[in-house]
């Protein structure tokens, strides 16, 4: 089977693993926190999302723009998992596995970032 360049890189396969584990997270958010859903479905997506066009570019300074743009991403997913545990709308154990993905995905976007730019 052949793949494309993004779906070899590890940060990619983590980023879809925050896919996941933010949807769940969703579901369990109550009907009045729509807005927190919303906001935690885009930015999670935007991720793998950004990750693969980058992985797509030719150009090096493409690259770093769009890891960045990951980045960013991901680090706004950190503030919003951190408003659902200070709302209490999300349990310990998946806050810790929200926060160490976080924390791996965007460790090694900054390398990308870096080594690209």
């Amino acid at each position: 089977m052949s793949y494309l360049d993004h779906e070899k890189l590890d940060v990619y396969q983590a980023s879809i693993d925050l896919v996941v584990l933010v949807d769940e997270i969703i579901e369990q958010l109550p009907r009045g926190r729509r807005y927190l859903a919303d906001q935690f479905q885009r930015a999670a997506l935007s991720v793998p999302l950004n990750i693969a066009e980058g992985a797509g570019e030719y150009s090096s300074n493409e690259k770093s723009r769009f890891y960045r743009m990951a980045k960013r991403s991901a680090t706004e997913c950190s503030g919003i998992i951190d408003v659902c545990m200070c709302l209490q709308l999300l349990d310990e154990e998946k806050y810790k596995k929200g926060r160490e993905l976080l924390l791996r995905i965007v460790a090694m976007l900054i390398k990308m970032a870096k080594g690209t730019g």
